[in-house]
């Protein structure tokens, strides 16, 4: 079931063992820390290097006809047992979208194994636009059209967001989809643009993310929402997302997510209402779920009663 995809590694993708755990970057970070953003084909994979042959190059230009990648430039290790370091598990992609970045020897880098790459198969794109834990399937010009400008802006290059708009005119006029296999396509399109909206701070939807934002049966609809809010620096915006901080029936998952994108927003008028939440904040552990034998698992994501003490102490 193609919904399987947001709370699982890439399909394609297999991790052989426990043995070593990483925090896994967000994709921002993924993005900012890259240098070249590319699609190539993959010509031999082994767990220690892959040789792709670029097939073309988006942003900064890549002049070289083939490379090697054999490091990664965000791996933040947790653990290790068992005897061996990180892995390549590519032997089974024919050809991928990078983020790279150059060695400082010989060769390239992804981010880790698990992210800073997006896998092309049958026309589509297993696209991380949130996290790798969170990944939506669409096809390649979308994948194209909006990682693009998304590269070209956390690198301070021009670009476009058209694209992004005209999408976003479409998809976000319809109701919010579900994760069922009637509404999965379009649920991944609503995500492509609501998680572009957060990255290009794009103005002019904030009436249209509104249902997304109440949409609380629809947990990645809301959260990709509480993102989007972000782009829009006003007390409306700054209200709803701290509404969503005081209300119990959220996730503590959905009020972190929220925490930091009200930080984004640098609410210093809201300090001493931030401040009352503090006694009744909790202190449960949140984390992506999923798989406890996923390598990704000491990803780190505070508690809110911290969330929000970090929110304040920087205000």
């Amino acid at each position: 079931m193609k919904g399987l995809i947001l709370t699982i590694i890439l399909a394609i993708v297999s991790l052989k063992s426990f043995s070593l755990t990483w925090d896994e970057p967000w994709q921002d970070k993924v993005i900012t820390s890259s240098e070249y953003f590319i699609l190539g084909k993959i010509l031999s994979a082994s767990d220690s290097l892959v040789r792709v042959k670029v097939i073309k190059t988006f942003g900064r230009n890549l002049q070289e006809e083939i490379i090697v990648i054999n490091a990664f430039y965000l791996l933040n290790i947790c653990s290790s047992s068992g005897g061996h370091g990180p892995e390549f598990h590519m032997d089974d992609i024919d050809s991928c979208y990078f983020f790279l970045k150059k060695n400082k020897d010989e060769g390239y880098g992804i981010a880790t194994p698990t992210s800073g790459f997006a896998a092309l198969k049958d026309g589509n794109v297993y696209a991380t636009y949130r996290h790798s834990y969170h990944q939506a399937l669409v096809p390649v010009d979308v994948y194209e059209n909006t990682m693009t400008p998304i590269f070209n802006y956390y690198h301070n290059n021009q670009y476009d967001q058209e694209y992004v708009k005209k999408l976003a005119d479409i998809y976000l006029s319809k109701k919010p989809a579900g994760l069922k296999e009637s509404e999965i396509d379009v649920f991944f399109m609503q995500h492509a643009v609501l998680e572009s909206i957060y990255h290009l701070k794009i103005a002019g939807y904030y009436e249209k993310i509104l249902p997304f934002l109440k949409e609380k049966e629809n947990f990645h609809s809301q959260v990709s929402a509480i993102r989007a809010l972000s782009a829009y620096k006003t007390d409306k915006s700054r209200n709803e997302l701290l509404t969503i901080i005081s209300e119990n029936e959220n996730s503590g998952f959905v009020k972190i997510m929220a925490i930091w994108s009200l930080r984004d927003l640098n609410p210093v008028d809201m300090k001493q209402k931030l401040s009352s939440l503090l006694s009744n904040a909790s202190t449960e552990p949140n984390s992506f779920g999923g798989n406890i034998m996923d390598s990704r698992v000491c990803t780190h994501i505070p508690n809110v009663k911290e969330a929000i003490q970090e929110l304040i102490t920087k205000l």
